[in-house]
Formats: structure tokens, C-alpha cells, sequence
């Protein structure tokens, strides 16, 4: 758990002390238990609710301060809405839950119970789940803190609920995917200085204590795999390349599932130098292999019955002497030759190695790949959806349901060979960019090209990655999106 938050369960008697978290649907309809622990204190709770004109809208909080006749120092109601929450309703819920509990309390109770009945433990872990996420902050560098900075949440969570024991089994894996996205958000938040290719490496190596196996292939390695692409990005850097390969076998047999993601520590653009403005974010540029690593640490800290491959290509994009530059060809890892006309479309080359090799050593039953790819999707889709591009329908569809289950959503973009044509190159096989025109559909048909036939899905999330809006689970600039996407994905349709 983040900074000195500690959650745990309990049973939904009437803390003696500290915050109190509960629910109420519209109309201030509550659960059975709220209402028989509340007692008299109902009549409280219905004179406060028509003073601030709180019906229980979903979302909406009522904060009651020192409640008379109970002992907690603070009573907060929050609104479920007219309808039962789906499950990202809960993780929201949660999240929205503590947010209300001021950074000064050292111990706090939400109780999970709805009008229509007491949480199942699923549905009580889900919203621990949520305030776990809302807890977590990257606040390591800061040595002092300005007068009106939120301090450090120092709370002690208890979550009120029917079943402790069932619970606690099915936060187990809630609690896997909590930390595979805090490790995500981690990794996204650290500056380039601190988070280079081989340091970033070495921490994917500490996934090793959760049975992952590791293997890391440094430039010499890459060039004997003729990994020109990725190699011709990172020439620039004092900063050494990595690729690094994480598997989890918890199936042992069959088609592995794969999952790829750009890893560019940092992108000043190269000799495409991009502009001054803003490219102090470029540090998140590795935003899909944090999600990646996220997800791997995910799978086997919840010990998912089905084998799955994770693959990172670490790289840092400088301009010194040595870098690549506008009109270089290099030859890929599949044999096909790139020219490169912009040294800022750099995060497709890198992938386009890392899905040759994942393809041709590892024969996956599918391969997802993450990148925060281009700038053009945001201005597509903004920073609510990220841009999914596939060859298979099913792929396709069972990732747009498991981004409605947890609210990390995708919409698909067209493929189409007619797109080809802006990326086709005189004097190479291919060209790595088409300009601006249709620029993330582009960069999706070049990556095409080193997929074969493999069932096969391109989630761009340049506007979900990093930078993304600050939401009621996640008050971080690195949102570590994508983990809990994919998590869904693959429990709910290959494990087993």
C-alpha cells in the first residue's frame, strides 16, 4: 500500500472512533445494516441531508462533523444513484471514499453496504480496490512541503463488511492488480535521469521474486538478432538499450499470451528535436512497458492459471553526433527495410522489432502491444479512450468489454490497406511515418507490417498514459493505465 495508508476488514459494528464512510442510494435509501448500526442517529442523518439538499446522487457526499449521539468524529454519506453499481462503480465509489478522509485522520471505516443488500466480497474488494488506488501518491522528491499542501493520507482503512474471511480471499487478487498499478504509476512518474533504459531494466528484474523468469539482452545481443530498428533509435544515447523478457508460466502448456510494450525513457525527438514546450513530460514515453511490467506483476502475484509473455524494448531518443538521422535506412529484425524520414516516429520501430521477435521466438496466441504512439490519437479521442487498432474481431471486442467492466476504455480505429499508400517509401520498403494525415491509423498500418498473422491488437494510449485526468481512483500524472484493462481481459476470457 502507498505512503503510511494501511487497509484491512472488519465486521460493520459502529467504529468508536475516527471517520465513518457509508453509502446511500437516491431518495437517502440505505442499507439494512447502516440503518440498524446508524439507530437514532438516522433522524440526524435526514435533518443534515435536507439542510445541504442531499438526495444520494451518485457521487454526491454529505460530510456530517462530530455527529451527535456517536462517537466518530465525522459521518460521511455518499450517493450510489438510482441503480445498483457495476463493478467500476465500486472501484469508483471507493476511490470517491477516500478522498473524503482528511489527510489528518488516523483511522477510518467504510462500510459496504447498498440499499439493495450487503456487498459480496467481490463486490467489497472492488471498492477497497478504489481506495487503495486513490491513496496512492509520488511525492519521493519532495523534501518540504508549501503551507496548504495535502498531507500524506496517515489513515488506518477498515473496510466494513459481512463476510471478512471471503473478502480477504477476493482482495488477494484485487490487491495483486492494485500493486501492478501502482508499480505502473511508479515507473511512469520517475524522471529520465533516475529511469534509464538498464535502471529500468534492473527493476523489471525484481518481478523474479514473484516467479517470473527474466532475461535481459543488451545492444550486442539485440544486433546479433539483427534489431536494427530499435537499436537505430537509442545510437544517439550515452544511455544503453535494453530489451527485456518476463514469463510467467502459470498454465505450462500451450500458446502463451503476449504482451509488448515501448519503453523510451526519454524522447527529445532526436535530430527531429521537438519543441521546448512540454518535453519535460516526454519522461512517460515508456508508459506501455510500465503497463506492461504493471500487468506482468499483476498476473503472477494473483498466480493466474495461463501463461503469458511480457516484452519491453527500453530506449532513449537523444540527438548527439552518433544519432539517427532523417533519411537513414536501417534493415528490421523481419528483414524489411525502413526508411526513416522523422526521427520523432521513433516508438513504431522500436515495437516493430519487438513484434517480429515475440512473434517468430514465442508463436503467442496473441500479442497486445502498448505505446504511448502518437499525438494524433489525442486529438482524436482526447484522454478518455485509448485508440485500438486489430486484425481479429474477437481480440477486439473482448478488449472494448473489459474497458467497459473497468472503466479503461478503447474505441476502435480503422485498419485498411488504402492507408498503405502514405507510408510507402521510394527507396525502402517502408517509410516511418505518413505525415499528418490519419497519423495514429498510419502508425498502426506500419506496425501491421511485422505482425504476420497473428491475432493482433494496437492500444495507443498517448492520452491515457501519462498526463491523463485526474479521476476519483487516480490523482497521479502517471495513471498507470492499461493494467487493470488487461488484467479483465485475460481473466475473464483465457485463464483456466
Amino acid at each position: 500500500m502507498p505512503g503510511a495508508v494501511k487497509l484491512g476488514f472488519g465486521s460493520l459494528a459502529m467504529p468508536s472512533k475516527g471517520v465513518l464512510v457509508a453509502f446511500t442510494g437516491e431518495g437517502l435509501r440505505l442499507g439494512e445494516a447502516t440503518r440498524a448500526a446508524l439507530g437514532p442517529a438516522r433522524d440526524l442523518f435526514v435533518r443534515a441531508s435536507r439542510a445541504e439538499h442531499f438526495t444520494g446522487k451518485s457521487g454526491s457526499t454529505l460530510d456530517i462533523v462530530a455527529p451527535a449521539g456517536l462517537k466518530v468524529s465525522r459521518l460521511i454519506f455518499i450517493g450510489t444513484g438510482k441503480d445498483a453499481p457495476k463493478p467500476h462503480d465500486l472501484i469508483k465509489l471507493g476511490g470517491i471514499a477516500m478522498g473524503k478522509v482528511p489527510a489528518s485522520a488516523t483511522e477510518a471505516s467504510i462500510w459496504a453496504d447498498l440499499p439493495a443488500g450487503l456487498m459480496t466480497p467481490a463486490q467489497a474488494a472492488s471498492v477497497a480496490l478504489g481506495s487503495a488506488l486513490r491513496a496512492y501518491r509520488f511525492d519521493r522528491y519532495k523534501t518540504k512541503r508549501k503551507e496548504g499542501d495535502e498531507e500524506p493520507a496517515q489513515a488506518r482503512i477498515t473496510v466494513g463488511v459481512a463476510d471478512t474471511a471471503g473478502t480477504r480471499r477476493a482482495w488477494h487478487a484485487q490487491l495483486a492488480v492494485a500493486d501492478g498499478v501502482m508499480l505502473a504509476r511508479d515507473l511512469a512518474n520517475e524522471p529520465a535521469n533516475v529511469l534509464y533504459p538498464e535502471e529500468f531494466a534492473r527493476r523489471a528484474r525484481d518481478l523474479k521474486k514473484l516467479g517470473i523468469g527474466i532475461e535481459i539482452l543488451d545492444p550486442k545481443a539485440m544486433g546479433k538478432l539483427g534489431m536494427n530498428a530499435l537499436l537505430g533509435v537509442g545510437q544517439g544515447s550515452a544511455r544503453e538499450s535494453r530489451l527485456v523478457v518476463m514469463r510467467w508460466n502459470g498454465k505450462k502448456g500451450g500458446q502463451p499470451l503476449a504482451f509488448i510494450g515501448k519503453g523510451v525513457t526519454f524522447d527529445t525527438g532526436g535530430i527531429s528535436i521537438k519543441p521546448a514546450a512540454g518535453m519535460e513530460d516526454m519522461k512517460g514515453d515508456m508508459a506501455g512497458a510500465a503497463c506492461v511490467v504493471g500487468l506482468m506483476h499483476a498476473l503472477a502475484a494473483r498466480k493466474a492459471k495461463v501463461d503469458a509473455v511480457g516484452v519491453i524494448g527500453l530506449v532513449e531518443n537523444m540527438p548527439d553526433g552518433n544519432a539517427q538521422r532523417p533519411g537513414d535506412v536501417v534493415i528490421s529484425m523481419s528483414g524489411q527495410t525502413i526508411e526513416i524520414v522523422n526521427t520523432d516516429a521513433e516508438g513504431r520501430l522500436v515495437l516493430a522489432d519487438l513484434l517480429h521477435y515475440v512473434n517468430k521466438r514465442f508463436k503467442p496466441k496473441f500479442m497486445i502491444n502498448l505505446a504511448t504512439l502518437t499525438g494524433a490519437i489525442v486529438v482524436a479521442l482526447g484522454n478518455e479512450h485509448a485508440g485500438l487498432f486489430s486484425n481479429d474481431d474477437k481480440l477486439a471486442e473482448r478488449l472494448a468489454q473489459a474497458g467497459e467492466e473497468t472503466g479503461e476504455k478503447v474505441w476502435r480505429m480503422p485498419l485498411a490497406a488504402e492507408y498503405d499508400k502514405l507510408i510507402d517509401s521510394k527507396i525502402a520498403d517502408v517509410k516511418n511515418t505518413g505525415g499528418r494525415s490519419a497519423g495514429s491509423i498510419t502508425a498502426a498500418q506500419f506496425l501491421q507490417r511485422f505482425v504476420d498473422k497473428t491475432p493482433w491488437a494496437h492500444l495507443d494510449i498517448a492520452g491515457t498514459g501519462m498526463g491523463s485526468p485526474q479521476t476519483d481512483i487516480n490523482k497521479s500524472w502517471g495513471s498507470g493505465w492499461g493494467v487493470r484493462l488487461l488484467d479483465r481481459l485475460v481473466r475473464e476470457n483465457y485463464e483456466g
